[in-house]
């Protein structure tokens, strides 16, 4: 996903009610930022780190900065989940997720009763695939990254449906697009949310697949590149 304009740098300042972050603009302006993660974003902020910004000149919105990235001196980290589904489509068409390649048919937002799943692949009618996907920022010491950051009802959900998609004979995958490159594998641990991860390794048991993808990101794209290995 490369941007459509370039990006603007600064430097972070703080994040406060969960979507607005202050920026300090090279030119010494402070600016508010629209920060588009629902996330707690644990270890991906810290004081004056570098970021990226793009701007949008729309007279609908009132916030014109978005928070795209932010370097802890180590990898920049993508924490801008509204393109985490981006990334992951244009993965799979160009084939990079080779787990999901032999599709011809590709429908973001696939309706599923009354909620959604990410992405539904087929081939015409048939040989229906769902994927669920999902970003991924934390880590721990020992650079293994880690979902989630925060305690959440929703991604249960999300691995509840697959799993009853799994047991109608359709294949269900979760994919978790990890936006940073100073980690080396994804762990299933209890640290945050001990019933997502008793739920994702239940999941797994049963038949639904779960693939983890690396990005490598820089001030003119992100883009998915590398399959990481998945640790209990």
């Amino acid at each position: 996903m490369q941007f459509k304009t370039k990006l603007i740098s600064g430097i972070f300042i703080k994040r406060y009610k969960r979507f607005f972050s202050d920026i300090m603009l090279d030119s010494g302006d402070v600016v508010v930022a629209h920060t588009a993660n629902t996330g707690s974003m644990k270890n991906c902020t810290g004081d004056s780190w570098p970021v990226l910004l793009s701007y949008h000149d729309s007279p609908t919105r009132k916030l014109k900065y978005t928070l795209e990235m932010i370097h802890n001196g180590k990898s920049w980290i993508g924490i801008n989940t509204s393109t985490t589904n981006t990334l992951a489509i244009e993965a799979i068409k160009n084939g990079t997720i080779t787990e999901l390649k032999g599709y011809t048919d590709l429908k973001p937002e696939a309706k599923i009763g009354e909620s959604r799943i990410d992405i539904l692949l087929s081939n015409g009618d048939e040989n229906l695939c769902y994927v669920e996907v999902k970003n991924v920022t934390y880590i721990d010491e020992f650079q293994f990254c880690l979902f989630p950051d925060a305690v959440t009802e929703r991604g249960l959900k999300h691995l509840k449906q697959l799993l009853e998609l799994k047991q109608k004979g359709i294949r269900a995958v979760m994919l978790f697009v990890v936006q940073r490159e100073d980690c080396h594998s994804f762990k299933i641990t209890n640290t945050i949310d001990i019933q997502y991860c008793q739920m994702l390794r239940a999941v797994m048991k049963d038949g639904v697949e779960v693939l983890v993808y690396q990005c490598t990101l820089n001030d003119q794209e992100i883009k998915i590149s590398t399959a990481l290995p998945i640790v209990d």
